[in-house]
């Protein structure tokens, strides 16, 4: 393939912008290489500023559940703006995406709108802390939620490609409140709360963790955790930026039945949009201010074009009873294909997948956690992701991160990706 313009347009970012890009991962570091820019994307497929085609597996890292320039949305944001752009004012279209939502996920009354998956669970866990007036968190290793200080303590995804998983400027006096267990490790949870007792004010957890790869919870891990926080009077916090309305129209607290005090959405709740929200029952969300001490606040929270865009997305999952079954099985069938093909040519590899997240890992062994998904080859990965790009097909470049599949794919377009995966494997 030919990435002239590509070229050309990152060395002229590199001059304004901090590494050429506005969010590190973008910038292929992890797989070396220089980074494609995008011109269109429609459907499955993205176009580059040099013409090139690629069936996409990013999706804008998530929220192109139902395809790129899905109509209904492009269409809601259209006539929206020509109503106004931004008002600073209550809107009904907040109200009518809140009532959808709230309609459409277990175990919450009430939902208030953010602009990114950082600031809700930023927002979260201040709310934890405001409720519970305690200040210590446990987080997992690897799971990412958001550049918050509280958050980047071995934190996974960009920070893990980049080898800094403990950002400079996060003060010590933040890190001392954050703890860190491990993925799928209960005995680690239960110390960590014997070591501190009265003080943690919640666990937050990707549910399905998708920024060291695709990582399942084990088999009656999330349920034990809920049960933990319930013996230690703690709130259980859900980061489903990534599963929520992914999963299932209620996310991972409906496919797995645990239910969660404070749910984080973002990604497919925003339509391809910045929208990010956080929900709870009232008794916690009551906290929040207007109606309690706990301040969050946001200029552009409830944007108009953002709710059009995230009320025709949720709309769409709705109505459509199939289009989860239709996710699992386009996902299924890609999981058999690749399976097959890496097989075939000798490999060692591991492939994990919930629902319409999925990832290859180039290491035998069970990957159920950020250690074992550190195991992986990563030289064997860069080669993997450049010559699928050869190949046209476009996966995260980064080994640290989960596909997305989206409905817009055609069983032609998954034949076709495991045939080039089969090329690019002869290659290994």
């Amino acid at each position: 393939m030919i990435y002239q313009r590509s070229s050309q347009l990152f060395a002229d970012a590199e001059k304004v912008i901090p590494g050429g890009v506005n969010s590190p991962v973008r910038a292929f570091k992890g797989v070396g290489g220089t980074p494609l820019f995008a011109k269109s994307a429609k459907g499955a497929y993205l176009y580059d500023e040099d013409g090139n085609r690629l069936i996409d597996y990013i999706n804008s890292w998530g929220p192109m559940i139902l395809g790129h320039a899905f109509p209904p949305v492009v269409e809601a944001v259209i006539e929206r703006a020509k109503s106004g752009t931004s008002f600073g004012m209550p809107t009904e279209l907040e109200t009518q995406i809140a009532s959808l939502a709230i309609s459409m996920v277990p175990n919450i009354d009430k939902i208030r709108f953010v602009n990114s998956g950082t600031e809700a669970c930023m927002s979260a866990i201040r709310l934890a802390r405001g409720y519970t007036k305690r200040d210590k968190i446990i987080k997992f290793a690897g799971c990412y939620h958001g550049h918050s200080d509280s958050f980047l303590i071995q934190a996974g995804s960009g920070a893990s490609t980049f080898g800094t998983p403990n950002s400079p400027g996060v003060t010590q006096g933040t890190a001392k409140d954050t703890l860190l267990a491990n993925y799928n490790d209960l005995e680690n949870v239960k110390a960590l709360f014997d070591a501190n007792k009265n003080e943690i004010a919640a666990i937050i957890i990707e549910p399905v963790a998708g920024n060291m790869g695709c990582v399942p919870p084990r088999e009656g891990f999330l349920q034990a955790l809920r049960q933990i926080c319930d013996e230690n009077n703690a709130l259980l916090i859900f980061d489903e930026v990534m599963t929520g309305f992914r999963l299932a129209k209620g996310g991972a607290q409906e496919l797995y039945g645990v239910t969660a005090d404070i749910v984080c959405f973002g990604k497919v709740i925003g339509g391809g949009l910045p929208v990010g929200a956080f929900a709870a029952r009232n008794e916690i969300m009551n906290h929040l201010a207007p109606l309690g001490p706990v301040y969050q606040a946001g200029t552009l929270s409830g944007n108009p074009l953002a709710m059009a865009a995230g009320l025709a997305m949720l709309e769409a999952l709705h109505k459509d009873a199939e289009v989860f079954k239709r996710l699992e099985a386009k996902t299924s069938y890609l999981h058999r294909g690749i399976h097959k093909v890496l097989t075939d040519n000798g490999m060692a590899f591991t492939i994990n997948r919930v629902g319409s997240m999925i990832s290859v890992h180039f290491d035998a062994e069970p990957v159920v956690d950020f250690q074992t998904a550190k195991n992986g080859d990563n030289d064997t990965f860069k080669r993997f992701f450049h010559g699928l790009l050869n190949e046209g097909v476009y996966i995260a470049p980064s080994a640290y991160e989960t596909w997305f599949i989206t409905d817009a794919l055609t069983y032609e377009d998954l034949d076709f990706t495991i045939n080039a995966i089969n090329k690019v494997a002869q290659t290994l």
